[in-house]
């Protein structure tokens, strides 16, 4: 599996990744580069994954990556319910176009 480094330290990285994951899953979409899509897109499966699990360990597992109390809640009691009968593919990503500025490719990702 090669991993993406975005040009920036693990520390950042990671912090980008939790922050991205915690909004995509507050507001259910999020706009930014394709390839960082891609990338969170692995990442908040695996979280909707837990959330549907919703024990003691999987709340645990969760609070490792979402940043805000409110939104692992979220998680738990709306977004896992809605995907009770999916067995994955719960986000999607659809490319944009160019950003104006740097025309980096921009892409939406969002919750089925």
């Amino acid at each position: 599996m090669t991993l993406r480094r975005f040009g920036r330290p693990i520390g950042h990285r990671k912090a980008l990744f939790r922050n991205l994951i915690t909004d995509l899953i507050d507001h259910g979409k999020i706009e930014t580069t394709e390839v960082k899509a891609k990338e969170i897109r692995k990442m908040a499966e695996k979280v909707i994954a837990l959330g549907k699990k919703g024990d003691l360990h999987a709340r645990r597992e969760v609070a490792k990556v979402i940043t805000d109390k409110a939104v692992a809640k979220k998680l738990f009691d709306e977004v896992a319910t809605r995907y009770t009968e999916r067995n994955g593919g719960y986000t999607r990503v659809v490319k944009l176009g160019p950003r104006r500025g740097d025309a980096a490719p921009m892409a939406l990702l969002e919750l089925v």
